[in-house]
């Protein structure tokens, strides 16, 4: 009867985790397909709704993979700070946690409100490739996590910098470019403190 237990209990544990996976990339899906077929060439809504699409003309495919993929990775740092506050060893772990969830979070408002204007769909939950990262980090514990926390923020807010740095000179919308452009001050910070943080944490 135990063991019965113990395999309904794993197979339920089982259609939990496909289910999550499944539901973010559905989110993944559906904000990229919301944003593809506004920009259809005809500039109608072929969704079913029949209407003429809002978003203008100036906000690109580019803009609006940038404004995606920025969701994307302002999601995952406001998540990894709160585990880095939770996890980690070293206090200047924990405060560099805290700053990556106020400072993502807010840069996340703000990116919510510009692409509501730009009627841009975002992604409602975080890309199933980074939840793995995700998922493998809570796996460490103790020193290990604090220098693989650390490395993380190092390697993403130099990949993160180079995409604003992109957006903040090529970018076609001069909305979508300035919030890039104001962005990218804080995110210079962030990998600033990070590098300090990994010299302590070798």
């Amino acid at each position: 009867m135990k063991r019965l237990s113990n395999l309904c209990f794993a197979a339920s544990l089982a259609l939990f985790v496909i289910s999550c996976n499944n539901s973010q990339q559905d989110a993944t899906k559906d904000a990229k397909d919301s944003n593809a077929t506004k920009m259809d060439s005809t500039g109608t809504d072929t969704s079913g709704a029949g209407k003429t699409s809002s978003m203008p003309a100036s906000v690109s495919k580019d803009d609006a993979a940038f404004a995606v993929n920025a969701a994307n990775a302002g999601m995952t740092e406001v998540q990894l700070g709160q585990i880095a506050q939770q996890k980690g060893m070293a206090k200047d772990v924990k405060e560099y946690g805290a700053m990556m969830e106020k400072d993502h979070t807010a840069a996340g408002d703000k990116l919510k409100a510009l692409a509501a204007s730009k009627n841009i769909t975002l992604p409602a939950a975080i890309f199933p490739e980074m939840q793995k990262n995700i998922d493998d980090l809570q796996q460490k514990s103790g020193k290990d996590f604090d220098k693989a926390y650390i490395n993380m923020m190092v390697d993403d807010h130099k990949k993160v910098i180079s995409e604003f740095e992109d957006e903040s000179k090529k970018g076609s919308d001069a909305d979508i470019r300035a919030f890039a452009d104001s962005t990218l001050h804080t995110l210079r910070h962030h990998l600033q403190e990070a590098e300090k943080c990994k010299k302590m944490h070798k």
